[in-house]
């Protein structure tokens, strides 16, 4: 990887290519309002650590890594701290923040709610091949598993998500 060396357009490049796989990955995670302050300290960890990256893996897993530790340590401090709102109706204000009548948000939210029910494992794997586009092998890497056992958490994700999408669909 040629951003390794440190020279500037290669590292934008890099940093460019890679944005919107971990801004997605983060805002899976935790929140699409924590994802952009999560996936900044991402890109702050991976560059000041770039030097030292060996390659074993893919840099797309290695930054994987990174913004999954980065959101663990996000929860983390977020628990420490309390934050106390002043508000009557808190759960209103937050409602009324919230985008409206995006294309496609319901069925992110479908998808989301749907995915709640897939136990973490295999919704991780899930995750990582189907809606960010990891190759098994990379996923496999970051998830510190064999390739056969993602495929299988994969496919067992899909038959449990298409089982309870017609479910759903049938009592509508």
């Amino acid at each position: 990887m040629a951003a390794r060396d440190g020279a500037s357009a290669d590292v934008e490049a890099f940093a460019r290519a890679m944005y919107a796989d971990v801004r997605r990955f983060l805002a899976y995670l935790t929140d699409t309002q924590s994802a952009d302050d999560l996936t900044q300290e991402t890109f702050v960890r991976a560059l000041r650590s770039l030097p030292r990256f060996a390659g074993k893996s893919s840099a797309r897993a290695w930054l994987l890594s990174i913004a999954r530790r980065v959101a663990v340590d996000g929860f983390r401090a977020a628990r420490a701290r309390p934050v106390a709102a002043d508000l009557a109706d808190w759960q209103a204000a937050a409602e009324r923040c919230q985008p409206r009548d995006l294309p496609g948000s319901q069925d992110g939210l479908e998808l989301a709610e749907l995915l709640a029910e897939v136990p973490a494992e295999r919704r991780r794997a899930f995750v990582l091949t189907q809606v960010l586009g990891l190759h098994y092998t990379e996923a496999a890497d970051l998830l510190g598993c064999p390739v056969g056992t993602v495929r299988s958490r994969v496919a067992r994700a899909r038959h449990q998500l298409s089982t309870s999408w017609l479910a759903a669909e049938r009592a509508a």
